[in-house]
């Protein structure tokens, strides 16, 4: 660790004695939703058993992902006697809430790069293949490479999935090459994107910044690239040759509208213009230009850098599946689940945590980590023909990043209602606070969480 890293760490831990908190009950607190036994935390409540429950209960769960890590731990540890299986095929994890860092220059592929091995109990069962077909009414599903599972209870953490080919001459190998950024999906290709914004902001050009309708994962990632591009410029000495803009699907920048009206103002301040409704449709990588279906017609613009946030959907296995939400549903295509207890509608033993869930809000790693007790709770009562108890709010987080050194730490319900864990830290400016909670203490909170800890 370097020098000026420990003078980093060391302002942390004064700010948090200041505040009256240590770092320990921070990690238990931060991004939110952390939900211990007998404590509540924003509104939620979940009570953990004195003594792990007994049954012989067959558990499958499909996608070792934040979501699907969290929940082996806390099932291997709540339920003696279980027979629990995750499904997977991906053997490296992804720290996703850090790709916005490497995507900007700030860290390296490899801080965001684990394991998946290293957080699994060791009495899960690991089947290394991906689940092609769902069959609720039968309890089974069927892999890839042929082999039935069958279950008594099965809990989706999937992820999505994103759909580069929806964006017409899109595709994954594009990115960092003619300008194109993305900062989903992987850290190759956040890497990826780092050198393309390197090239931008050391040379100037046009610079459009996009965000695909409908849900997407970490909502506050595209504006975190559009206000992180800006300050590498001004760092550079080159804002001057620049012309930025933010194309918002729609005429909403955010969906908690506090934070809407803020950066409805702080972008034009800081001259990137908003230009509304204009969802990409296509991308001509060789000419290096976009076109997005206005309200007014397709209107295509050249470019010098581009960052693309694609169109995002539940996997096409579930999508495809009895499991999804019928098309009449504004959840269409997500996993059916109530919103609060997060029990499938109409199979009752099949469970959804993380991005998969069709719930009006809470595609982060923050709802993971508020989702996941839940879910296992209601599982566990479940599996005892107990009532389900547990309460999902709605509870997401996100530190946007306004620039390197400052963030806020927004976080909200259901009802959008703010409800900070930290009210020391106030939701409506840029705080070095909240950039140091990104920066430095949510990795070891995430590894926490995967581990069944908070």
């Amino acid at each position: 660790m370097s020098q000026d890293d420990k003078k980093i760490r060391a302002a942390v831990h004064r700010a948090l004695e200041s505040s009256g908190m240590s770092r320990r009950n921070f990690l238990r607190l931060s991004g939110g939703g952390a939900l211990m036994a007998g404590a509540t935390a924003s509104g939620l409540l979940v009570s953990r058993p004195a003594r792990a429950v007994p049954t012989s209960a067959h558990i499958v769960i499909v996608g070792a992902g934040a979501a699907g890590l969290a929940s082996a731990s806390r099932l291997s540890r709540e339920l003696d006697g279980a027979r629990i299986t995750i499904i997977d095929r991906q053997e490296a994890h992804y720290y996703q809430p850090g790709l916005t860092l490497v995507a900007s220059g700030l860290w390296g592929a490899d801080k965001v790069t684990d394991r998946n091995a290293r957080y699994l109990p060791s009495d899960v069962e690991w089947i290394h293949d991906m689940v092609a077909e769902y069959d609720p009414d039968n309890n089974r599903v069927v892999t890839e490479d042929g082999r039935t599972v069958e279950y008594d209870y099965l809990l989706v953490t999937t992820g999505l999935q994103i759909n580069y080919s929806d964006i017409e001459g899109m595709s994954r190998d594009l990115i960092g090459q003619h300008g194109i950024g993305c900062v989903y999906d992987r850290p190759d290709v956040a890497l990826a994107t780092w050198q393309a914004i390197d090239r931008f902001t050391t040379e100037g050009g046009v610079g459009l910044f996009t965000r695909a309708p409908g849900a997407i994962k970490c909502a506050g990632a595209p504006l975190k690239m559009t206000m992180l591009t800006e300050n590498r410029l001004n760092e550079r000495g080159t804002r001057d040759r620049a012309e930025m803009h933010y194309l918002p699907p729609a005429k909403s920048l955010f969906s908690q509208p506090d934070i809407h009206d803020f950066l409805t103002e702080h972008l034009p301040g800081r001259g990137i213009q908003i230009d509304w409704d204009h969802p990409l449709k296509a991308i001509d990588p060789g000419a290096r230009t976009a076109t997005f279906a206005t309200p007014e017609g397709d209107r295509t613009l050249e470019y010098d850098f581009i960052h693309v946030v694609p169109p995002m959907s539940a996997p096409d296995a579930l999508r495809n599946s009895p499991l999804a939400a019928p098309a009449e549903s504004k959840f269409a295509g997500w996993l059916e689940v109530d919103q609060y207890e997060l029990q499938h509608l109409r199979y009752a033993n099949v469970f959804g945590a993380g991005d998969v869930n069709g719930v009006p809000i809470g595609k982060t790693s923050a709802s993971v980590k508020a989702q996941v007790p839940v879910a296992v709770e209601n599982l566990v009562q479940t599996i005892q023909d107990k009532e389900n108890t547990a309460r999902y709010n709605g509870y997401t987080s996100c530190p946007l990043i306004t620039q390197v050194g400052r963030a806020i730490l927004l976080e909200f319900d259901y009802d959008l209602k703010m409800i900070p864990s930290f009210p020391i830290i106030t939701p409506y400016e840029p705080r070095w606070t909240s950039w140091l909670m990104k920066d430095y203490l949510l990795l070891p909170a995430y590894r926490a969480m995967l581990r069944g800890r908070i």
